[in-house]
C-alpha cells in the first residue's frame, strides 16, 4: 500500500463513519452517553480536511496527523484512544512511502499498545479492544502463514466481527458503560463496532 492509498483509505473510513454515525450513536445511547457516532464523524471529517495537503508525505506522517486530529476533535474517550492508536501506528511507519503485510501487522500491534496504555484496558472489558485484538491475532497468523495482505485483512475482519458479537455477551468494566454494570450485557459495544468499520473499509480498499 502506498501513501496515496492510505489517503484513500482514510477518506473512505471517514465516509463510512459518517454513514453509520446514527447507528453508532444508537448503540452508545443504550450503554453510555450517546455521542460516539457524532464524535467519531466530527473527528474523521476534520481528518479529511487535512489529507489533500498531506499528499506526498510519508505514511507515518499521515497516521500521526490523523491521530493528533482525532485527539483534538473527538470528545469522550474515543478521541484519546483512537488518536493514540493512529499516532503509535504512525511512529512505527515513520518515513515509509509504501508498506506491506508485515508493516501492517506491526502498525496494528503498536496501535493496540497505545490503546491499552491510554485506556488502561485489556480484552474482555467490552471495549474496542475486543474487536481489534482478535483482528490482530488473525492477521498476524495469516501473514506468518504466508497469506497475502487481502487474505490476512479478510481474516482480521472476520475475527473483528466475532469480537463485536462477543461484546454483547459481557459486562462493561471500562468507561461510561461500566456505570450500568450487568445492564450492559446484551448490548453491542460502539467502540468495537467503529473499529470493525475501519477494518472493513481497509479490506474493501485493498
Amino acid at each position: 500500500m502506498t501513501n496515496d492509498k492510505i489517503i484513500e483509505i482514510l477518506k473512505a473510513i471517514a465516509a463510512r463513519i459518517e454513514e453509520q454515525k446514527d447507528y453508532l450513536t444508537e448503540l452508545d445511547n443504550e450503554i453510555a452517553d450517546g455521542d460516539h457516532g457524532v464524535n467519531m464523524a466530527k473527528g474523521f471529517n476534520a481528518v479529511v480536511t487535512k489529507l489533500d495537503a498531506m499528499a506526498g508525505k510519508d505514511i507515518g506522517s499521515l497516521l500521526k496527523t490523523t491521530g493528533m486530529t482525532l485527539v483534538s476533535t473527538v470528545g469522550g474517550s474515543a478521541g484519546p484512544l483512537y488518536g493514540t492508536a493512529f499516532m503509535k501506528a504512525g511512529a512505527v511507519l515513520k518515513d515509509k512511502m509504501e508498506i506491506g503485510s508485515q508493516e501492517l501487522v506491526q502498525a496494528l500491534e503498536a496501535a493496540i499498545g497505545g490503546i491499552k496504555m491510554r485506556g488502561k484496558a485489556t480484552t474482555g472489558e467490552k471495549t474496542m479492544l475486543d474487536a481489534i485484538c482478535p483482528a490482530y491475532d488473525a492477521m498476524k497468523a495469516a501473514v506468518d502463514a504466508g497469506e497475502d495482505m487481502k487474505q490476512a485483512v479478510a481474516r482480521a475482519v472476520e475475527a473483528a466481527r466475532a469480537g463485536v458479537e462477543y461484546t454483547k455477551t459481557i459486562k462493561a468494566t471500562k468507561g461510561r458503560a461500566s456505570y450500568i454494570g450487568d445492564r450492559s450485557i446484551g448490548h453491542q459495544d460502539p467502540g468495537a463496532t467503529s473499529a470493525l468499520y475501519m477494518l472493513e473499509v481497509l479490506l474493501e480498499q485493498i
